[in-house]
């Protein structure tokens, strides 16, 4: 036997009777029901498309990308907000609340690589980061030692994705040169914003 759906549907009266309310309600209108088929997938297969191909083709004259990140932390949540610039003018922005409790600095480098892996998959061959955090761009230059465990790990995983690129720096800006990055970052995990 094979599993029908619409078989569950059928044995709720409520569900019944405002289905048939519908097709009465509906029958004057002579609705057919269409099938909506691989067309939104293939509408955002082809915006991904057009976009890293557009950046290819601007990256061919040393063009890079910059990327914006910041990460936030309190008591009751964690979040990070992730600005990419990109060619003509392209601007892309995320904000986003984690499911689980993290540091400040575990938010800030999960800005980071949020932001590369974004970067990656936007097809930039030059990314420059720009960040307020000052151990993790120091741990990424090399001028301070993760010495923690899961500083270490992010570390590792952030010069893996390094390895991504033709071309990467982190630089460290003071926070009010990443200041929209940063109230975004607070404005997720106040809870007003972000997903």
């Amino acid at each position: 036997m094979t599993n029908l759906p619409i078989r569950k549907v059928l044995q709720k009266p409520d569900v019944v009777g405002r289905m048939v309310r519908w097709v009465v309600d509906l029958y004057e209108f002579d609705v057919q029901y269409e099938p909506r088929g691989p067309t939104k997938g293939q509408v955002y297969a082809d915006f991904v498309v057009e976009l890293s191909s557009a950046a290819t083709h601007q990256e061919g004259a040393g063009f890079k990308w910059v990327l914006f990140v910041d990460g936030s932390s309190n008591q009751q949540s964690s979040g990070v907000d992730v600005i990419l610039e990109g060619p003509d003018g392209l601007l892309i922005e995320q904000a986003l609340r984690f499911a689980f409790k993290a540091s400040k600095n575990q938010a800030e480098y999960e800005a980071l690589i949020v932001g590369m892996l974004l970067a990656k998959e936007m097809g930039a061959k030059g990314l420059v980061a720009k960040s307020d955090s000052l151990l993790v761009t120091g741990q990424v230059t090399g001028e301070y030692q993760a010495k923690d465990p899961q500083m270490a790990a992010y570390l590792e995983y952030v010069q893996v994705l390094k390895g991504t690129f033709e071309v990467f720096e982190l630089a460290h800006v003071p926070r009010e040169q990443n200041a929209r990055a940063d109230l975004l970052a607070k404005l997720v995990i106040s809870g007003k914003g972000g997903r």
